[in-house]
């Protein structure tokens, strides 16, 4: 076995230990400890995407035991390229955050190593039990991040945020307690032999638990009608804080289109590609709606919470569409959406930081001490967002929209996508207009730029070029990645080679 596998797990549950024990450590040996851990993240995850690259699927088995009988972590292609979408997206959240917003409250490099343990351990685990476990462990971790620098408004999101998640891990329970009881198994390639299996006895049964999963990873994806939580929470919370949260909807994602390409995919039976039928219509709302509500958004960390709505239905009619064009499209686009949104939470607090008590409301508030550089980053990140050609956002959705054949899903779906794109292009404008030109004749006293978070912002958000200029080789590698979540024999060859060891 290759024990690299399991260190994205390992290096921040560590970390996250140390830091809680040396409670007592100073400011700066807190920060030193975390930041190395998580550029550490880094080349791991660019060297678990280089074995993955190999197309061999790599397992590591707990305590030896092989599968079925043991819990297994999954390196896939999948797995090691949103791996590396967090990797960096951490490091830029947490350069941000080490300029002074982790002394906002107590533990936050802890809590923050713990909450890179989930989201990793989520996309690594190829057992549906440790899915929910790695889920509570990022869960319980955001709950505190949520409420990080305490105020009535992120406390009140975070109540909603946790009592609908507390919900969702109880029907995550239910739907596993179910589909082990029919299938006697926990592990997903073994469980995915044994729905395809299954007589019409059992049938109904699987199929109630997957489509009550199916509701647990949307309230995770935050995709119609569940993603009410979203918009509060995400606006409310710190800028470094609602920058990792960028990748939080994508976990939801990463469950859907494992579970319901794995265990109710093409070889299901009677269940085949059950969810797809749902996940359609779910996707065309979600990108409609949250359109709307990024157009009514009074403030601008409100509107980009709405922005990461759409994404959302965007990636989901990717995922509803099954092929595998459409899926290596909405791969794509999903490296795209977390980087820049991610980028534009932290450059919307930089905003924020030179109009005082406006803040990032939309309503007109003194002159920037930076017009030029936050409106230039600023236009910047609205192009990539909206789609606007050429940046990577353009090429994402071009992608996603080129997968469909003449047809009525066509019919459906660009009207919408490129329809969502202008309202959310009018959006943007109507923000900028508010924050950059209507504007009062004098600065602040108190305004401020910080270069370090600056640098941490725009290097985020400048991402989006390099997914235009390597655009080539990440399209070959997601198209592959698409093949291989296609080829359901090469997940189950794990059963078998398991179980002759």
């Amino acid at each position: 076995m290759n024990h690299g596998l399991i260190l994205p797990i390992l290096l921040p549950m560590f970390a996250g230990s140390l830091l809680l024990l040396g409670a007592g450590l100073s400011l700066r040996v807190k920060r030193s400890l975390s930041l190395l851990a998580t550029l550490m993240l880094l080349p791991l995850s660019g060297y678990l995407l280089w074995l993955a690259d190999q197309d061999v699927l790599q397992v590591y088995a707990a305590g030896n035991w092989a599968a079925p009988f043991g819990i297994i972590l999954l390196l896939d292609r999948l797995s090691a390229l949103l791996l590396v979408v967090t990797a960096v997206l951490g490091s830029f959240a947490l350069l941000y955050a080490v300029r002074g917003d982790d002394q906002r409250g107590q533990s936050f490099h802890a809590l923050f190593q713990f909450q890179l343990m989930g989201i990793n351990g989520a996309f690594l685990t190829g057992d549906l039990f440790n899915l929910f476990v790695f889920f509570e462990i990022l869960l319980i971790a955001s709950y505190a991040l949520l409420v990080h620098g305490g105020g009535v408004e992120r406390v009140r999101a975070g109540l909603h945020y946790v009592v609908l998640n507390l919900v969702g891990s109880a029907f995550f329970l239910l739907a596993v307690g179910v589909l082990y009881g029919i299938t006697g198994t926990l592990n997903m390639a073994d469980m995915a032999s044994r729905v395809a299996a299954a007589g019409p006895d059992d049938a109904a049964l699987l199929g109630a638990a997957g489509l009550l999963l199916l509701v647990v990873f949307g309230l995770k994806a935050a995709f119609l009608p569940l993603y009410f939580w979203l918009p509060k929470a995400y606006a409310s919370a710190t800028a470094p804080v609602a920058a990792l949260f960028a990748i939080m909807t994508k976990v939801g994602l990463y469950s859907i289109i494992r579970v319901y390409t794995l265990i109710f995919g093409d070889d299901a039976g009677s269940l085949a590609n059950m969810a797809n039928d749902w996940l359609w219509p779910i996707a065309l709302l979600t990108l409609a709606l949250g359109v709307i509500g990024a157009l009514a958004a009074v403030s601008l960390q409100g509107l980009l919470a709405y922005l990461v709505v759409v994404s959302v239905g965007t990636l989901l009619a990717g995922i509803a569409i099954g092929t595998e064009q459409a899926l290596a499209a909405a791969l794509y686009y999903l490296v795209h959406s977390t980087w820049v949104a991610g980028g534009l939470f932290l450059l919307a607090d930089l905003i924020a930081r030179q109009r005082g008590e406006k803040q990032a409301l939309l309503v007109q508030g003194p002159a920037l001490q930076n017009p030029h550089l936050l409106g230039g980053l600023f236009f910047f990140g609205a192009i990539a967002v909206a789609g606007l050609p050429p940046l990577s956002g353009f090429i994402g959705k071009l992608l996603l929209l080129r997968s469909l054949e003449p047809g009525l899903q066509a019919l459906l779906l660009w009207p919408i996508v490129l329809g969502g794109g202008l309202l959310t292009l009018i959006a943007l404008s109507r923000a900028g207009s508010m924050l950059f030109w209507r504007v009062g004749l004098s600065q602040l006293d108190s305004a401020e730029l910080d270069y370090g978070r600056l640098l941490a912002c725009a290097g985020l958000l400048l991402l989006s070029l390099l997914l235009m200029v390597g655009a080539a080789p990440l399209l070959s590698y997601v198209e592959a990645t698409a093949s291989q979540l296609h080829d359901l024999a090469l997940y189950r060859h794990i059963i078998e080679s398991g179980a002759a060891r």
